[in-house]
């Protein structure tokens, strides 16, 4: 979320040439808009919906929205890339809690605490791998953000290893009652 959100607006501005006020309002704006939008919407239907199966979905979705800012030439698409990422993590924050809190329901304020911790240090490495990847290519802003990459492919893997140990996990309970 915070590698793309805090470079919205210098991405707009110098990867895609667009003044410093449009820039400002549009990176940034419509990044925010789709996160609330997403989160609205997976409030409103959270009952019918696997949370891991949003959580992968999303992480899909923010993948493409990575790579169509980072490597569409055309500003429009980039921004729409933008609007894309905004909109896959407004899940993946609430969504972790969630998860977390299922997973872990004796987890109480000591879990949260980590998370929050975890938190705060994803918000601040976000940005800065964005920054430091962008900087050793040159200034090249858009390889900072295709290699922003990472996060959500973290995110599939961390989802991943979590059905695979819940799915041997609840194995194991049914061969222990069998």
């Amino acid at each position: 979320e915070q590698g793309m959100s805090q470079w919205a607006s210098a991405f707009a501005e110098a990867g895609l040439g667009v003044s410093k006020t449009l820039g400002d309002l549009t990176g940034p704006c419509l990044f925010a808009a789709m996160m609330g939008l997403a989160r609205a919407l997976h409030a409103k239907h959270s009952e019918r919906l696997s949370l891991g199966r949003v959580m992968a979905a999303s992480a899909v979705l923010c993948v493409g929205g990575y790579l169509l800012a980072a490597l569409s030439g055309v500003p429009a698409l980039s921004l729409v890339g933008c609007a894309m990422v905004g909109f896959s993590v407004g899940v993946f924050w609430p969504g972790t809690f969630s998860l977390a809190a299922a997973g872990m329901p004796s987890g109480g304020m000591a879990m949260f605490a980590l998370l929050a911790l975890a938190g705060d240090l994803g918000c601040a490495s976000g940005p800065a791998v964005v920054g430091l990847a962008a900087k050793a290519a040159g200034g090249q802003l858009r390889v900072g953000v295709l290699v922003a990459i990472v996060f959500p492919l973290l995110l599939l893997l961390g989802l991943w290893l979590k059905g695979r140990a819940s799915g041997g996990l609840r194995a194991q309970q049914a061969d222990g009652q069998s």
